[in-house]
């Protein structure tokens, strides 16, 4: 009996000691690099997808979720990087071989890295995992697409929004007839509702970013250029940006105004440009939709200003045209990414899981690239979404044609900042951006 029993005993150490290393191989570690920041303390352990919230919550939860949840035993570990840098660092890695599986990266981008050879079509890919592009809305899938292949999976279309506090609005009288809040037109209107504002309140008008990494004042100047009828860069394959056409004075000699006149709040980040709109120093924050959740969480609470008086629209018409500027982020697989078939596959499923959780991506304020998450009521009932859902329509971003996209875009905004912080002239400016952009544009073979 005893020998039996010991028998018995060793063979199933034996296979308990065989066991553990094919679980061990059977597991498929794929690397995700992604901003949007970390949230470890509050959602780092959470599965918990419709308790997150903002875009750190909800990704980090969808990651966690997906590694609990699927069966073939993959798992994802996030890269998490600064959203500055993020594309040096990303460069980098490449040169050094240690690629990402999958990467976020903005549509704007896109063209940049399959001009370089670094992302190949995914056309194929997709399909094995029942996705297609017809299922994209129009604004995502012209932000993924380069002569009809696909180069990503888009996951939102973003934008540049005004963010109001109709409350204050209505305390400076800025209000029409029929009781709404009034919406400049114009330039000019602009401005008279800006100056009329600050001498009723004493406060700014506007919160934006003067400081920060981020180029939201490019934002601000490419949602009012789209809206008129000349083009920024030339087209073909080596574009030039032309900064001192009549429509870019008019943007410039506007922003300059309103900054130097003190109608918007000064020398502030990102994240102050929030906290003056949290506290009412200023009636109207440009951030992006990024922020609604955030924005309606805020006006929700019965002591803030913003209470039950929260209004997001798209950038309004200035100028000619109904336009702003838009983006999108989309998941990319970059050239030496996915080590092998097993790899490239654990890729797919996960970035399957993210396409059918858009849903969940949307209650950030992002619009969905996914048509039926678009089209469904409940998309449709989120708050505020009736408001932007015209940005798949008016939205553009930069064309396909313009390398290095993000460094263009952040000249752009250094030197749209240096003209508010100083008393650089607007021909300076234009000067100093449109050197620094064709700089850029010309270094790349």
């Amino acid at each position: 009996m005893l020998r039996t029993f010991l028998k018995t005993a060793s063979v199933l150490a034996l296979a308990a000691a065989t066991l553990q290393p094919v679980q061990a191989q059977d597991k498929t570690e794929i690397t995700l690099a992604r901003f949007f920041g970390a949230c470890e303390a509050d959602f780092g352990k959470s599965t918990d997808v419709r308790a997150a919230r903002g875009e750190c919550g909800v990704i980090t939860t969808l990651v966690n979720k997906f590694n609990a949840t699927n069966k073939d035993n993959v798992v994802v570990k996030p890269q998490i990087a600064e959203w500055g840098p993020y594309y040096d660092q990303l460069t980098a890695r490449i040169v050094a071989r240690d690629v990402p599986t999958i990467a976020v990266m903005h549509q704007s981008s896109i063209g940049d890295y399959v001009n370089r050879k670094l992302i190949e079509p995914i056309d194929a890919d997709l399909k094995s995992v029942g996705i297609s592009p017809a299922d994209f809305t129009d604004t995502a899938r012209a932000g993924v697409t380069m002569n009809d292949k696909t180069y990503g999976l888009p996951f939102d279309t973003w934008s540049w929004l005004w963010h109001i506090n109709t409350n204050l609005l209505k305390q400076a009288g800025l209000v029409n007839a029929d009781g709404s809040v009034q919406i400049p037109k114009s330039p000019a209107e602009l401005l008279a509702q800006a100056r009329k504002y600050k001498q009723a309140t004493g406060k700014a008008y506007f919160a934006w970013p003067t400081a920060g990494g981020v180029p939201t004042n490019t934002w601000t100047f490419f949602s009012m250029m789209f809206q008129q009828n000349g083009n920024l860069f030339t087209p073909g394959a080596k574009p030039r940006i032309d900064m001192h056409q009549p429509d870019v004075t008019a943007i410039l000699e506007l922003m300059r105004t309103l900054y130097t006149e003190g109608l918007v709040v000064q020398g502030v980040d990102s994240g102050a440009v929030n906290q003056a709109w949290f506290k009412g120093d200023a009636a109207v924050a440009l951030t992006g939709t990024w922020r609604i959740d955030d924005f309606m969480a805020a006006s929700e609470k019965a002591d803030s200003p913003a209470h039950d008086g929260y209004l997001v629209i798209p950038f309004p018409q200035l100028f000619a045209k109904r336009a702003t500027f838009a983006d999108g982020h989309a998941w990319v697989m970059l050239k030496g990414g996915a080590k092998d078939e097993k790899t490239r596959k654990a890729a797919l499923s996960f970035m399957k899981f993210l396409w059918d959780n858009e849903f969940e991506w949307s209650r950030t304020g992002h619009l969905p690239a996914n048509k039926r998450v678009y089209d469904s009521a409940e998309f449709k009932a989120l708050p505020m979404r009736g408001k932007i859902t015209e940005i798949s329509t008016i939205g553009r971003g930069l064309a396909h044609n313009v390398p290095r996209a993000a460094a263009v875009q952040q000249a752009i905004n250094e030197e749209l900042v240096t003209m508010q912080l100083s008393k650089k002239t607007v021909r300076e400016t234009q000067d100093a951006a449109e050197t620094r952009v064709n700089k850029l544009l010309d270094a790349v073979r």
